[in-house]
């Protein structure tokens, strides 16, 4: 066996493959012809493909710049690119299709057409309105994003206009309120409107790409000339166009090695099909197989429940799945609870992560997801009564978010005139320029896009803090230099708060504590997926999310919407079998109101028309929105004044000692003594022992 590295300097290849289990040994070893990777979750795919590449460039038998690595995210690109770094390894292109696609389309597009690539457009949306109104098709915002999906799912699936309303119906596409042949007519004049803008979009960055290749002969080999090894990370989710531009790129050779799990297929409505991973071995009957089982990222229990999952799975995906053998000590047993409505429901995960983060788990390894984007309001608002910090993340990359990309415009500006200027230091000049983009100390009352706008500029301010720390003598040069670095790489800043995501937006990502909330039926499954391949993509789905966690699992769902609503749900289908058996009640955590509350209380009702007050923010203000305010004014600015003076003594946002709906309800009650304050929502026993005088104060002297 040789040494740790050699003559050099570099890692010596034994050494490479010292450093992998068995399967991914055999899988870095398999380095001729075809390989497929069959890689369940959390079983080190990312670290056997990097090493595999590292371990053929350093024995000699690959040259690095010979070797074209593709992924889905510039995310999972730049992460393999920093562990070949590590490993010794430079020269090797590691990009998304996407990127890999432009490159080359950029470079020969001049060659074969005598004309620059046109430009990319930035959002379709603005298109696809123009081409509706052509049609004269009503199309909301909604609508318009509707339409745009299904005409980015068509190119992907390489389904022309024409032909999609037959295409469309033999795969029981649905688009909301829109007939095919509706979409049909909508998706040719968005063509008609693209091109005479002179303007292309992503999907047809790949489309000329594979036009060159397939046209033109030049093209084709001087690709296949530069590559000769490739390796496709995530291949469940390879649409139509990309399988037939990797088939170009490979021409008649067979030197791939693809990698990807059949029960992370969760993309399909988007074009992804897992049939190529499914059939690779059909494809390449001489083709090496291996497949990655051992789990490193959770423990038994959780595994067990991912097992469980896929135990009662159907379909061709659950032909393929990967059975994961744990390989971490044990740990907590994962919970399953029943709860009476989703307000319960959210004060219940809250005060779970209030109670971790006591026993020392960081916010920001903890994380809260669920199936649509509509279920995160009620855990926002339980999260932001308990003080405790939180940011949702979006589907949208960060450096790609419109405030994002003003705000680095402001600050490289803002840089170059500082050169000349005095300045105020890194933290002071960055919340000065991101104030005059509109943001603000103080969170924003509500949730929605408002607030995801703060959110992405309180990031820069979180991550300006953090330079400002490790670089004393950064200023908004060095500030606007790591943007942009962190821009190629696509690493997003983050807060030190709690992750609120969709189960599809939490794919690639992991916590020590996952919350799956709002797991019944008609959510998990959603209710529109009705096809036995719909309701198999749903279990695959809720899989993910369950080999999100590194220890702490917990499942939840309620019977009822709002609270005093009739207990109509049930648990998801998918978790018949997985979840001990035995009555939902036993499975209620101690210390929260669940169905079996104190009847007494009774359901909170408006103290001005005596209605039910079934939404979260009606609770909190003690009255229905619409219902006549009490509001004190004057009060209501001294609070917001007391609030933001304490918030910069103690060095924490606003919302995190009393909400501005809190604040609203203490405006209107005025309340004289403890009592009456303590019966006013979000003020829990420890607000009021911290903050209680000084509001009575406050309200005493109004």
């Amino acid at each position: 066996m040789g040494g740790v590295t050699d003559a050099t300097g570099l890692p010596h290849p034994d050494a490479i493959l010292d450093a992998l289990d068995p399967e991914q040994r055999e899988a870095a070893l398999a380095l001729r012809g075809p390989v497929c990777i069959l890689a369940g979750a959390g079983t080190g795919k990312t670290r056997a493909i990097t090493h595999r590449i590292a371990y053929a460039v350093l024995s000699g038998m690959w040259k690095p710049q010979q070797v074209l690595a593709v992924t889905f995210t510039t995310r999972a690109a730049g992460e393999m690119r920093t562990r070949l770094r590590e490993l010794g390894v430079v020269g090797v292109q590691a990009r998304t299709f996407h990127s890999a696609a432009l490159r080359q389309a950029r470079y020969f597009w001049p060659q074969v057409y005598k004309s620059e690539l046109p430009p990319i457009v930035d959002t379709k949306l603005r298109l696809v309105s123009e081409a509706a109104n052509r049609c004269r098709v009503d199309a909301d915002v909604a609508g318009r994003r509707d339409l745009a999906s299904e005409i980015e799912w068509a190119k992907v699936s390489n389904v022309r206009p024409d032909d999609y309303p037959a295409v469309a119906a033999k795969m029981g596409r649905q688009v909301g309120g829109y007939d095919f042949a509706t979409v049909s007519r909508v998706f040719a004049a968005y063509e008609e409107v693209r091109r005479d803008r002179g303007v292309i979009d992503l999907e047809d960055v790949l489309l000329c790409a594979t036009a060159l290749l397939a046209d033109d002969r030049k093209v084709a080999e001087a690709i296949r000339s530069q590559y000769k090894h490739f390796v496709v990370d995530e291949y469940q989710d390879v649409s139509p166009v990309q399988q037939t531009l990797l088939s170009l790129w490979l021409g008649d050779r067979e030197d791939v090695c693809v990698v990807g799990d059949a029960s992370q297929t969760i993309y399909s409505f988007a074009g992804a099909s897992p049939d190529y991973l499914l059939g690779f071995k059909r494809r390449y009957p001489s083709a090496s197989v291996v497949r990655l089982v051992r789990d490193y990222r959770s423990t038994p229990q959780v595994v067990r429940v991912a097992n469980g999952l896929l135990d009662a799975a159907r379909g061709k995906a659950a032909d393929k799945a990967v059975t994961l053998l744990a390989q971490r000590p044990d740990g907590p047993e994962p919970t399953f609870t029943e709860h009476a409505d989703e307000v319960v429901e959210s004060e219940s995960i809250a005060l779970a992560i209030a109670k971790l983060a006591a026993e020392g788990v960081p916010y920001r390894e903890m994380a809260a997801l669920f199936r649509i984007n509509a279920q995160s309001e009620a855990l926002e608002q339980a999260l932001a009564e308990r003080s405790i910090p939180y940011f949702v993340r979006g589907a949208e990359r960060f450096f790609d978010r419109p405030e994002v990309r003003q705000a680095i415009v402001l600050l490289r500006g803002a840089a170059r005139a500082a050169q000349e200027d005095e300045t105020s230091g890194l933290v002071v000049d960055v919340r000065t320029v991101l104030g005059s983009a509109g943001w603000t100390a103080d969170p924003p009352t509500g949730t929605g896009a408002v607030r995801e706008r703060w959110e992405s500029l309180a990031a820069l301010a979180t991550l300006a803090d953090s330079i400002a720390q490790e670089q004393p003598a950064a200023g908004l040069a060095e500030f606007v230099a790591i943007l942009e670095e962190r821009a190629a790489a696509q690493h997003a800043p983050t807060a030190d708060g709690v992750t609120l995501s969709t189960l599809h937006a939490a794919k690639g990502l992991e916590w020590d504590a996952v919350f799956l909330a709002g797991m019944h039926e008609g959510t998990m499954p959603i209710i529109y997926a009705e096809t036995p391949e719909q309701i198999e993509e749903e279990r695959r789905l809720l899989y993910v999310g369950v080999t999100r966690a590194r220890e702490h699992l917990a499942v939840s769902w309620a019977t009822a919407r709002s609270p005093g609503q009739r207990a109509r749900r049930s648990a998801s289908r998918f978790l018949d079998g997985v979840r001990p058996t035995g009555s939902a009640a036993a499975d209620r955590p101690a210390g929260v109101r669940g169905s079996g509350r104190s009847k007494s209380k009774g359901v909170a009702k408006c103290r001005v028309c005596g209605k039910a007050l079934v939404e979260a923010s009606d609770r909190k203000l003690g009255r229905c929105f619409d219902c006549p305010s009490s509001l004190d004014e004057a009060l209501f600015e001294q609070l917001r004044e007391w609030r933001k003076e304490l918030a910069a003594e103690q060095k924490v946002p606003a919302y995190v000692i009393f909400t501005d709906a809190t604040l609203t309800a203490i405006a209107e009650a005025k309340p004289s003594d403890r009592a009456e304050l303590s019966r006013i929502s979000g003020v829990g026993a420890a607000k009021l022992e911290k903050y209680g005088d000084a509001v009575l104060e406050l309200c005493d002297g109004s």
